[in-house]
């Protein structure tokens, strides 16, 4: 399983993905689930990816291949006028290597399935975030609708949805997200550390801030442990249920 969040804010974008994967209690690995393009001044495109693991490699090594070849073969995201054509090339990656895969009547929706946000920034336009979907097709982050979440998404949602702030730090959005994911690793043995953290500031064009976050991070185990006290707290501090 995978837990990847994309958060939109006005100061620009953040991505945090963990890198656990595991096919059974006694095969856990770990594998980057992030990737980025940087064309300095010009653009800087991020995706992520949860689902099959050979199939999300492939598509990543598909795109990546595209940006070396030559412009008149394949289309790449690198050549790409907006986001939204970075979007189109992403989703048309997915669904080609999701039916190149199928056999014997495997759907979009079993085996070889793949989801992806991809983000970034192209000169002439703001920064954008899209979920991808294994069929293809996909959404646009919006101001009501300003993250995305792939993998397990269900444990980590409730506190993107009541601190979200679109006006708040870089500082604070990854704060928020550090809650999220311990949230989802206590709950869920298939999402684990490391984590991989990436910041791009809006009109940039360049990456502000990557780092990995291991499970010695004295930040993050101190958010983990303060979050837990606090909940506990929380929760004594509400009013006494009376039968």
């Amino acid at each position: 399983m995978t837990y990847c969040v994309g958060l939109r804010l006005n100061r620009g974008l953040v991505f945090m993905s963990d890198t656990r994967t595991n096919a059974g209690i006694d095969n856990v690995s770990v594998f980057k689930k992030m990737c980025s393009w940087v064309t300095p001044g010009e653009r800087v495109l991020t995706v992520m990816t949860a689902g099959n693991l050979a199939t999300t490699q492939a598509i990543v090594s598909v795109l990546d291949e595209r940006t070396k070849a030559p412009a008149d073969r394949n289309p790449s995201i690198l050549e790409a006028p907006s986001m939204f054509q970075v979007a189109r090339i992403v989703g048309e990656a997915v669904r080609e290597e999701i039916q190149r895969n199928s056999q014997g009547g495997e759907s979009a929706d079993a085996t070889f399935n793949a989801t992806l946000i991809v983000g970034g920034q192209i000169r002439g336009s703001a920064p954008r975030l899209f979920m991808i979907y294994p069929e293809g097709n996909f959404i646009e982050a919006s101001w009501e609708t300003p993250f995305f979440q792939i993998g397990e998404t269900k444990y980590g949602r409730p506190i993107l949805v009541r601190a979200y702030d679109p006006d708040m730090s870089f500082e604070d959005a990854v704060k928020l997200l550090m809650v999220s994911f311990d949230s989802t690793i206590k709950a869920n043995l298939s999402v684990g550390l490391p984590l991989d953290l990436q910041v791009y500031e809006a009109d940039s064009f360049q990456i502000a801030h990557e780092q990995r976050i291991q499970s010695d991070d004295p930040y993050f185990n101190l958010i983990s442990v303060g979050w837990g006290d606090a909940l506990r707290d929380a929760f004594r501090s509400l009013p006494r249920f009376h039968f």
